[in-house]
């Protein structure tokens, strides 16, 4: 790709990266095309679809998301790293308004464009949560697909005006539950004792 189509389309995902955070996934693409300054017909040049244009936006994300996984397994401990990046994974669903949708959707569907991606944000959730619990931090009565789903509702619990304001309690209220030093025995509802490192 020529240098100015590539700074051309780098400009058209900081614009629909702003408009999606402001207006949903459902933004209209005339309105990115108007405020990127370009006619409709150039966006579609680039991204011919709309799926096109947030598999673009968002896989980015995912990837970026996935390495901090990877950074955190060996720079901190299981129960910071396995908190750190389901706090890092709500705050970037609850900022792309809607896209906890679009991936709960691109997950069960091989075709997705954004499927790969997201199966590999997962994947990279699921072994922070394993280190953990082999670490006897987080309980072991959940796996990777619950870890990933708790991200899904955190985040739509960040999408409801009438929530938000208590969304960082929650979220810290679902981390507790996970982590063993807070999280309830399965036989004597007693808290499970909490390794060191």
């Amino acid at each position: 790709m020529r240098a100015d189509a590539r700074k051309n389309r780098d400009h058209l995902l900081a614009v629909a990266g702003t408009a999606i955070t402001e207006q949903g996934v459902d933004v209209s693409l005339r309105d990115i095309a108007r405020r990127a300054d370009v006619g409709l017909a150039t966006l579609l040049r680039h991204f011919p679809t709309r799926e096109a244009l947030l598999d673009a936006l968002l896989h980015t994300s995912f990837d970026e998301l996935t390495a901090k996984a990877g950074a955190l397994e060996s720079s901190s401990s299981p129960d910071d790293a396995l908190v750190s990046w389901l706090r890092d994974c709500v705050a970037w669903t609850t900022e792309y308004r809607g896209a906890v949708v679009l991936m709960a959707a691109a997950i069960e569907d091989p075709e997705s464009a954004l499927h790969a991606s997201c199966v590999t944000l997962r994947a990279a959730g699921a072994r922070l949560l394993t280190r953990a619990q082999a670490a006897g931090m987080a309980r072991t009565d959940i796996d990777g697909v619950d870890l990933f789903a708790l991200v899904e509702a955190l985040a739509w619990l960040g999408d409801q005006r009438s929530l938000a304001p208590r969304a960082d309690h929650l979220f810290d209220v679902v981390a507790s539950a996970i982590l063993t030093s807070t999280a309830s025995s399965d036989t004597e509802g007693e808290p499970r004792p909490r390794a060191h490192d």
